[in-house]
């Protein structure tokens, strides 16, 4: 493996600088979908998580809720939860593992921190993406995979500690399987390394965690995300603390995609025969099912929802 760390004439595109909410004491950052940009390759979502400190008994709820036309990816620094789906899948996740699950025509799911962890003061800390599908795989079979830490690629080299976290890139390629060509990877830098952008790929992008790089003379504190211009040879150096952060990118969708609240697609009408089939609430005969063990309460679509418009691409009629 080389890194080849000489290549140094680099263009951002795009600089985006995440929307935060308080959820009561936790912390969200948003990178994606942006004003600037909807998707970076197929991401179309991407989420900061905390980080966040829980006292005892307190933790984290997401109460199960769906999803159509998208993968959702997610990837904890620290702390742990529960995901269930309507799968039957039941799964913890740790930091450096990976849940990947594919929401194809339609799957429901929650999390939840665990009783376990709730005995103790406890943090969290992650990244959750959605993956927007091409349109052949949109009324795919849902799916899940799960992946521990050790299986995932690990390149280490030059003060530069890459573990791959989906895709192919550097020279390495990721376990889950992708359904478009991609890339996401976790990479601590040390102070003064450089990290080559893979240049086989159409979009680029990075998410900085934590510390400082510098492109092209210029230098992005944490809480960042740049977008590059496609084919420019790519290389970011890290400040002088160092710094952690989120590779990203991968083919391009052939068009942009609609969005309403957990639906992707790139058909606004299956997003509106989703949202009917979710206020129906239909679990027998519907197209979507509760998590089994986790069927005493889900999230509604309120009056407020239900008035939100479907965002239209830019670029569409």
């Amino acid at each position: 493996m080389s890194w080849n760390p000489d290549q140094t004439h680099a263009s951002i595109e795009t600089l985006i600088v995440p929307r935060a909410r308080d959820l009561g004491g936790f912390e969200v950052r948003r990178a994606l979908p942006a004003p600037e940009r909807q998707m970076v390759g197929p991401f179309i979502f991407f989420d900061q998580m905390g980080p966040a400190e829980f006292l005892t008994n307190d933790g984290i709820d997401v109460r199960p809720h769906p999803h159509i036309g998208l993968g959702t990816v997610t990837y904890l620094f620290k702390g742990e939860f529960e995901h269930r789906d309507s799968l039957g899948t039941r799964q913890m996740i740790y930091p450096g593992e990976v849940n990947w699950m594919l929401a194809g025509r339609g799957v429901t799911h929650s999390e939840r921190t665990s009783e376990a962890t709730r005995q103790h003061a406890h943090g969290l800390f992650g990244i959750q993406t959605w993956v927007a599908l091409p349109e052949d795989v949109e009324e795919h079979a849902p799916a899940f995979e799960h992946h521990s830490k050790d299986s995932l690629p690990l390149l280490d080299d030059d003060g530069i500690a890459l573990r791959l976290i989906l895709g192919r890139g550097w020279g390495a390629k990721a376990p889950a399987q992708m359904h478009s060509d991609i890339f996401y990877a976790d990479v601590t830098l040390a102070p003064g390394a450089q990290l080559p952008m893979p240049d086989d790929h159409e979009d680029r992008g990075i998410y900085v965690l934590d510390g400082s790089i510098t492109v092209a003379g210029d230098t992005f504190e944490a809480g960042r995300m740049m977008v590059f211009r496609p084919g420019d040879k790519i290389s970011v150096k890290a400040g002088d603390r160092g710094a952690r952060l989120m590779a990203l990118g991968g083919e391009t969708l052939n068009g942009p995609r609609y969005i309403w609240w957990n639906f992707v697609s790139s058909d606004a009408d299956k997003i509106e025969a989703a949202k009917l089939a979710w206020k129906a609430a239909d679990w027998a005969k519907g197209p979507f099912r509760l998590p089994p063990g986790d069927t005493e309460e889900f999230i509604p679509i309120t009056d407020a929802m239900d008035r939100m418009k479907i965002k239209t691409p830019k670029g569409s009629a």
